[in-house]
């Protein structure tokens, strides 16, 4: 269903049917709208006796979030930080070189930005923060 409001920016649940949803029960896509809304994933507005729905967050901005959340649960959960490290490096090498590439040069760019924002937060003349 997500993948039609994507397509389609914004639906009723009877358009949705009417879209391609033929073989779902009008009350089964009414439930699952109304459950991704509760779940902060669509937003929705009255029009007449139905909600028009629209996804909160692009098909790229929900992969961000559920990757970066799935992350910070192997993260918590694990007693090192280097364990899922080392595991992220190991499938990023097997799917393709050129990932663990990419990973370098965010870690440089991220290292660059904490490093400017270390340095703003310094007291001029003194090593003190």
């Amino acid at each position: 269903m997500l993948d039609a409001l994507w397509a389609k920016g914004s639906a009723t649940v009877r358009e949705l049917i009417e879209g391609g949803c033929h073989e779902l029960a009008y009350t089964t896509v009414m439930t699952t709208l109304d459950r991704l809304f509760k779940k902060g994933l669509l937003t929705r507005s009255e029009e007449g006796r139905a909600f028009r729905y629209v996804p909160h967050f692009s098909r790229e901005e929900l992969h961000r979030e559920a990757a970066g959340h799935a992350f910070r649960q192997l993260l918590d959960a694990s007693p090192s930080s280097a364990l899922p490290l080392s595991f992220l490096v190991e499938i990023l090498g097997e799917r393709d070189a050129q990932l663990l590439d990419d990973l370098r040069k965010l870690v440089e760019s991220k290292r660059r930005e904490l490093g400017h924002r270390e340095a703003d937060h310094r007291i001029p003349g003194s090593n003190e923060k």
